[in-house]
């Protein structure tokens, strides 16, 4: 079989090359050969002369390409266009590859040769020991995901989503269910737009496409100084928030609304602001009140998407008709796979 690991980047030179080269010494396999393809995003750095350099250490297995239109949903398309081979890998320019990766691949799919996609966990690298007031319950701000130490399949039930930096796709299914959605995902802003991913896995799975978290299937995130604030936490929170409420127009939730946004949403901002109320009167542990605020800064990014961002900038998603996210499944079912999903991209 044949891997291309599509991997987008964009001024991140000194990490990129970290990641081209986890896989390049990824243990190889007989099986499956592998081409990586890095998609170059307006980068204004010496990205292009690092990746050339690599080029000529490993003669034949690296492509690059040039995206100048910003947004990583684009990059990836680009990568995935260009490419041929009958998997499609995609990691972070931030990340490494476990030595075992490639070979937990090529297992997977031999072993199981009606498998669309697989996906498997995250593992923290720290620059700097997290602080004390970091939220458990929003260790996806970081990168980090563990879905537990058994293979799972996705779907109803799943408790998260098939996270885009750490993911392997059939082309035959990518070609079946569409390209990712360029609305969403990191874009020519510092706005921190996301859910590329979580539009892709909706498609994946209404398409009815088979999928399994393998726990082997490990890569290492590098996680930023940059991102231990409070400031950034608010910031991804609201911004993941717009991004749900653009996302919203094509793929409404099968759950209870209210004033145009899911009603638990608000039941769990209304509860942190009760407990954030509560803790002003004695003393809390600071990382649960930030927490609670974290609700809210989720609410009002839902809010903003869904009624007020959309209508300058997205017009046309709020007079197209969409089918359900999750046609075929029942309501009950349909729920399920909500409660799992939302829970999964906050831890």
């Amino acid at each position: 079989m044949k891997l291309d690991i599509v991997i987008p980047t964009q001024n991140r030179a000194r990490l990129l090359e970290r990641a081209v080269r986890s896989v390049l010494d990824a243990r190889p396999v007989p099986t499956a050969s592998v081409q990586i393809t890095v998609v170059l995003n307006a980068c204004a750095d010496n990205s292009r002369e690092r990746m050339t350099a690599l080029q000529a250490e490993a003669p034949g297995r690296i492509a690059i390409l040039e995206e100048r239109r910003r947004g990583k949903s684009k990059a990836l398309n680009l990568g995935i266009a260009a490419t041929t081979g009958d998997l499609v890998g995609m990691i972070d320019d931030d990340e490494e590859v476990d030595p075992d990766w490639v070979a937990v691949v090529a297992d997977a799919f031999t072993d199981h040769p009606d498998l669309d996609f697989i996906g498997g966990p995250y593992v923290a690298c720290w620059d700097a020991p997290p602080p004390d007031w970091v939220p458990s319950d929003y260790l996806a701000v970081l990168g980090a995901a563990d879905n537990g130490p058994r293979p799972r399949a996705y779907g109803p039930g799943f408790p998260g989503i098939l996270k885009g930096g750490n993911a392997v796709i059939r082309r035959t299914t990518l070609r079946a269910v569409g390209p990712y959605a360029e609305y969403l995902g990191p874009g020519a802003s510092a706005r921190l737009f996301s859910c590329e991913d979580e539009e892709m896995y909706l498609r994946l799975v209404a398409h009815g496409a088979r999928g399994l978290y393998l726990p082997d299937m490990v890569i290492y995130h590098h996680v930023s100084s940059a991102r231990l604030t409070p400031e950034y936490y608010r910031r991804w929170c609201f911004w993941r928030g717009v991004s749900r409420g653009l996302m919203d127009h094509r793929h409404p939730l099968p759950v209870p609304y209210f004033a145009g946004v899911p009603r638990f949403l608000f039941g769990r901002a209304v509860r942190g602001i009760g407990r954030m109320a509560k803790a002003l009167m004695r003393t809390a542990p600071q990382h649960r009140t930030f927490e609670d605020e974290l609700r809210v800064w989720d609410l009002a990014g839902y809010f903003y998407g869904k009624h007020l961002y959309t209508l300058a900038r997205f017009s046309p998603l709020r007079s197209r008709r969409v089918a359900p996210a999750f046609p075929g499944l029942g309501r009950e079912a349909k729920a399920g796979v909500e409660e799992n999903r939302f829970a999964g991209l906050m831890t």
